[in-house]
């Protein structure tokens, strides 16, 4: 009879060592979450970003860190009174794997902590491997972020899993979720490592035909000053400030930041601005 850990891994038909890596990595996010959702950690959060759209909504990339939100601001929110749970949830399935919180210099309404473990020592244990080629150092590491601060006038809704044993989460839903894509894409300070990822979860959404929660990311924009509270803020105005956005963007480089998540190569082949710009026409918001 296959252990819990096998069957969440037999999903994946990985071949490779990066493909274990990276179906294994997942199997530990959605452990951790089913953790924390037995811990009562969705009374208060919900689940945000390229991981929540990977895990619930069908996401064809592999995605590296779980973002939250809370679903009401509360700067004294403590993170850590959750870490018991979550590592209890990883132990029963024979995982060993630190966390800790992030201690920052600076005051931030975003709280953060690493869950670590050996990558040897588990991708031999769970793939019953008996030598790898991997660093006996390297390390599996995940980051949990959370913003105590969120804003406003995002929509939530339940999603269910039945592995490793049925929990449940609260999530954005995929149109607020589509609007903090779509900051990211206008705000994120990329700076020398474009992020590809962006762009592909972009394409995605607009793939689906799903509308952006137009209410939600204005109040994005506005805790960025990408636009002042006065200014006017409509679909056409967010269509013009995307268009002009892509105009700026290197694309082979963004190409390389997403090669490592995805398994079909090709689907970035028509990358250019000329593409972004011309599929943003199709843009829905309500």
């Amino acid at each position: 009879m296959q252990t819990v850990l096998e069957q969440m891994l037999d999903n994946y038909k990985a071949i490779s060592l990066e493909e274990k890596k990276n179906a294994f990595k997942e199997v530990v996010q959605e452990v951790a979450l089913c953790g924390l959702s037995r811990a009562g950690f969705f009374k208060k959060v919900a689940f945000y970003g390229g991981t929540a759209l990977r895990i619930f909504y069908g996401l064809d990339r592999f995605s590296e860190d779980l973002d939250f939100s809370l679903i009401e601001s509360d700067r004294t929110f403590e993170l850590s009174r959750y870490f018991s749970g979550l590592k209890s949830e990883l132990s029963s399935l024979g995982l060993r794997f630190s966390i800790e919180e992030k201690v920052k210099s600076k005051e931030s309404a975003i709280k953060s902590a690493f869950l670590k473990g050996n990558t040897k020592e588990h991708i031999l244990s769970v793939y019953g491997i008996k030598n790898a080629d991997i660093n006996p150092t390297e390390t599996i590491k995940i980051k949990f972020e959370i913003d105590t601060n969120p804003p406003p006038f995002a929509n939530f809704e339940y999603k269910y899993r039945l592995l490793p044993t049925p929990y449940k989460v609260k999530l954005y839903d995929m149109p607020s979720l589509f609007a903090g894509k779509i900051h990211a894409v206008l705000c994120r300070a990329w700076k020398n490592r474009i992020k590809g990822r962006d762009l592909y979860d972009y394409v995605f959404y607009l793939s689906k035909q799903v509308p952006v929660n137009l209410k939600h990311l204005r109040a994005r924009l506005e805790g960025s000053s990408a636009i002042e509270k006065e200014a006017v803020f409509t679909g056409e105005n967010l269509i013009d400030m995307l268009k002009e956005r892509f105009k700026t963007i290197d694309f082979e480089q963004a190409k390389q930041d997403v090669l490592p998540f995805i398994s079909d190569q090709g689907k970035l082949s028509l990358w250019s601005s000329e593409f972004f710009i011309d599929i943003t026409a199709a843009l829905k918001y309500i």
